[in-house]
């Protein structure tokens, strides 16, 4: 973990908690955060709690984020919220391309690429998600689909983007399976992103955040983030329960 870029753990809550627990659960992170531990802590709840949550997490040092977008402001988009809309109800950060996107509503790189724009011209900051499925890295073919994820997912986005845009490895065999990329298989990964974001963003995307999600508990966390291009986490399971999610941030160093 570099010494230089805050790191950032951030929960994502999934299709979980009503209201009472999505308080509750809001709560007990705020109360349990250690003061002065150099860290930003990020909590995705379902959009239907995002206004109870940010309501409990005013004044903390916790930032809210909505686990989706649709990319346009406003229109006739039945079902849809908008990067304003997020904005407006608190958020300052938003998941975007979540394999879980991806696979159930079949996302791709392209609509990613739209939703990442809109994002950033609504003034939220985009954890962008990308990674490989387990036949892809059987088939050796990991770094050739993490390079078209960033290219295609990247693509027009301003220079100036990198002053704020955060990426999140997830790779997709190790998302709800319980399997964990190794600190080392992790660390390549994240490595060979980063040397290719001065390309496409330039200079500045050397400095890009990047988080590491895939089953990340307590147990793993800390050798995980030992790793130098390894900013910080993107928590599943584990951001469900507020002592789970506290060790985790604890093992930041």
């Amino acid at each position: 973990m570099s010494t230089e870029r805050l790191p950032l753990i951030a929960g994502n809550w999934k299709m979980h908690k009503t209201l009472a627990e999505a308080r509750e659960l809001a709560r007990e992170i705020r109360r349990g955060l250690e003061p002065g531990r150099r860290v930003e802590v990020v909590v995705a709840p379902p959009y239907t709690a995002l206004r109870s949550v940010a309501r409990e997490i005013r004044g903390s040092f916790i930032n809210l984020a909505a686990q989706d977008t649709f990319w346009e402001r406003q229109g006739a988009f039945t079902g849809a919220v908008s990067p304003v809309m997020l904005k407006d109800v608190g958020c300052s950060y938003v998941i975007i391309g979540h394999s879980e996107r991806r696979q159930h509503f079949f996302e791709t790189n392209q609509t990613v690429n739209l939703k990442l724009k809109g994002a950033l011209a609504a003034g939220l900051v985009p954890i962008f998600c990308l990674g490989e499925t387990i036949k892809e890295r059987e088939q050796g073919q990991t770094l050739k689909v993490v390079e078209t994820q960033l290219r295609e997912g990247l693509a027009g986005l301003p220079p100036e983007a990198a002053a704020t845009l955060v990426i999140a490895y997830e790779p997709v065999w190790a998302i709800g399976t319980g399997l964990t990329a190794t600190p080392a298989q992790a660390q390549e990964v994240h490595a060979f992103i980063r040397g290719q974001l001065p390309d496409l963003l330039g200079p500045g995307g050397a400095d890009i955040r990047l988080l590491y999600g895939g089953s990340v508990t307590p147990d793993n966390a800390a050798p995980l983030l030992k790793e130098p291009d390894l900013d910080g986490a993107l928590v599943g399971g584990a951001s469900l329960k507020g002592d789970s999610f506290l060790k985790i941030i604890a093992a930041v160093g």
